[in-house]
């Protein structure tokens, strides 16, 4: 056992946030701590690490044990930089050698054997301290953490905030703590950063309790998953998903209980009225005994909600809704990306992915039109009203009510309809009549998103929209989207999210932009299987080179027969580029024959619906074979 609480309670100003809370934390768990905002998460860090007292309760930790808290803002003293910021985790390693060097410098004169003796205990104690490779894993963390080695001089002072959280972190993961307590690790953290953070927790030997709203990151770091609900424990085994099942058959369990519990109290009471005062009083009196004495059980209060959202349907789009042709994008001193090719059909969704700085948000804007493409063109297709939801929150009125606020983008709907698509939203009884000004960011950014939705835009352009947003208020969105019949391109870091609503992702990687048909993870797994592809060939190129070296003569001659003249690199380049315009060409028909066999007229009319059907299916079939050759031409190429 490392920590254990046992019935904490703990309140606030006369509210009770915690009612009993009781767990226990052993060596080597990997453990997720969840709930809503507010339900008490951050409050048991704050009372496992003594920052704070309990009401009631026991606290038990293990004799010397040593804690590594993830603080949220995080300080570094003058004249240190990021390098020593990182090395001053290991002061125990720094302190061993410390001693050798100033025994050292007296074994100059002193060679007794009480000093050499002093000496090897020191040597001995410095290797199982990891002395002699803690300035290699501290470097290793570093750059994991994005921090490059021409950083590891600047003055950690100098650094912004979430690169300053960042370099806590690194220190923290150095520490050598017995147990991590990690508040939001993921904050300030870009995609590479978090995928690395995973790997490393994967091997961590140690244990830690995690606070996170990155399900995804949830999922593939933790083993067991306790949610604080009701200001009380539950302790469920497995990676988040796995708590979402098991949490919702115990959900439907304690509803049951909860049920025939009150239907017993129903029961009780009627024949307590009935036989009070009659002959059988005394059994009347001792069933009364009996329901003041009874544990009673609370009603299942579950985020999900039954039902659709009540969304009108939108304007149907052509189905073309965008085509990005060889876009650069960046500013007039500047190019973040170039190459951007991709199109987006109606009823799509686009995630875009990719570290701080890439061109993620500049993207939005040239194909909003807010900033000029340096080169290259984007097409938006017919009929196409957009609705732009930016992280700024900008279009709220902070004097208005939530309802009021709401009823702007719907004027003449009545006030029911709007409370029952807030409630969606997660914004129940009095809530709707707060001011905008009152409501914490996670509130604005929910009635953000929440009117934009009900605008009926049939293109939504949404900004990192899970910011600020707890895990229900997440679920309640993708509740949304799920139903939303329009066309969505999305930047986020919430991959748990685009697993969700992306068909269509499109990443920034470095200097590369990759465009993948399908979700966050089938394009996670893609990547990884041509980088290990990438690894392999790598590995046989180096092999090829040792051939070269050996017989260089032979091989020589061996690679020149085999490589491409530039007339044939030039004809095969050429075929590429025929088959590419033959293949959109085709496809831009198909599209045009599939917006005619939706019309009325033609659905009526069987005949002429089975020719167009017919018609559309040759040309998909003449798709497939030219992609095929298009293939292979590539391959050769």
């Amino acid at each position: 056992m490392l920590f254990r609480l046992s019935e904490v309670k703990k309140s606030y100003g006369g509210t009770e946030i915690l009612r009993g809370v009781s767990f226990q934390i052993n060596p080597g768990e990997k453990v997720g701590l969840v709930g809503r905002n507010g339900a008490g998460k951050t409050t048991v860090f704050r009372i496992v690490t003594r920052e704070e007292a309990v009401d009631s309760g026991d606290v038990v930790t293990m004799n010397g044990l040593k804690l590594g808290l993830l603080k949220q803002h995080v300080d570094f003293g003058p004249g240190e930089t990021v390098h020593t910021a990182a090395l001053s985790a290991f002061k125990e390693v720094h302190d061993i050698e410390a001693e050798m060097r100033i025994l050292e410098k007296r074994m100059e004169t002193d060679h007794s054997a009480e000093v050499l003796d002093q000496y090897a205990e020191l040597q001995i104690a410095f290797e199982h301290a990891d002395g002699f490779s803690y300035a290699a894993r501290a470097e290793s963390v570093l750059m994991g953490m994005g921090f490059a080695t021409e950083m590891w001089t600047q003055e950690a002072a100098t650094l912004s905030g979430g690169q300053k959280n960042r370099l806590g972190m690194v220190r923290l993961l150095l520490s050598g703590a017995d147990v991590l307590l990690l508040d939001e690790p993921t904050n300030h953290l870009d995609v590479h950063a978090v995928e690395w953070l995973e790997r490393f927790l994967h091997d961590f030997d140690k244990a830690y309790v995690i606070i996170s709203h990155d399900r995804y990151f949830l999922d593939r770091t933790t083993e067991r998953i306790i949610e604080i609900e009701n200001g009380r424990a539950v302790t469920y085994k497995g990676n988040y998903s796995e708590f979402l099942v098991e949490r919702e058959l115990r959900r439907e369990q304690q509803q049951r209980e909860y049920e025939n519990q009150q239907s017993l109290i129903n029961k009780t009471q009627e024949f307590i009225r009935t036989n009070l005062a009659g002959q059988k009083t005394k059994q009347a009196k001792s069933r009364r005994n009996m329901l003041e004495r009874m544990d009673r059980l609370d009603a299942v209060t579950s985020e999900k909600h039954g039902g659709n959202f009540g969304l009108k349907k939108v304007v149907r789009t052509g189905n073309n809704v965008l085509t990005v042709d060889d876009l650069a994008i960046g500013y007039s001193t500047k190019e973040l990306a170039s190459h951007l090719n991709f199109s987006l059909m109606r009823g799509e969704v686009l995630g875009i992915i990719g570290g701080n700085g890439t061109g993620k948000t500049t993207l939005l804007k040239t194909v909003l039109g807010e900033l000029p493409a340096r080169h290259g063109d984007v097409h938006w297709g017919t009929k196409i009203d957009v609705g732009y939801y930016t992280q700024n929150l900008d279009d709220l009125e902070p004097r208005n009510e939530v309802i009021q606020e709401l009823r702007r983008v719907a004027p003449l709907a009545d006030n029911g309809e709007l409370r029952t698509f807030l409630s969606r939203f997660l914004f129940f009884g009095e809530d709707v009549f707060k001011n905008v000004s009152d409501l914490s960011g996670g509130e604005k950014g929910r009635l953000a998103l929440a009117k934009l939705i009900y605008s009926r835009k049939n293109v939504l352009i949404l900004d990192e929209p899970t910011n600020h947003l707890d895990i229900p208020s997440r679920e309640a969105l993708e509740g949304a989207l799920d139903e939303y019949d329009g066309t969505i391109i999305t930047v986020s870091h919430d991959r748990f999210f685009l697993d969700k609503i992306a068909t269509q992702i499109l990443a920034f990687d470095d200097d590369d932009v990759d465009v993948f048909n399908g979700n966050y993870t089938e394009y996670h797994d893609w990547r990884d299987s041509r980088e290990m592809a990438g690894s392999r060939q790598g590995e046989r190129e180096k092999k090829r080179e040792g051939d070269v070296e050996t017989d260089g003569v032979a091989a020589s001659s061996s690679a020149s027969a085999s490589s491409l003249s530039k007339n044939q690199r030039e004809r095969l380049e050429k075929r590429i580029a025929v088959i590419e315009k033959d293949i959109a060409v085709l496809e831009d028909e198909v599209a045009n024959l599939s917006g005619k066999m939706s019309l009325p007229e033609v659905v009526a009319d069987y005949a002429k619906f089975q020719e167009l059907s017919g018609i559309a299916e040759a040309k998909q079939a003449k798709i497939q074979t030219l992609y095929e050759q298009w293939e292979a031409a590539s391959a050769e190429l």
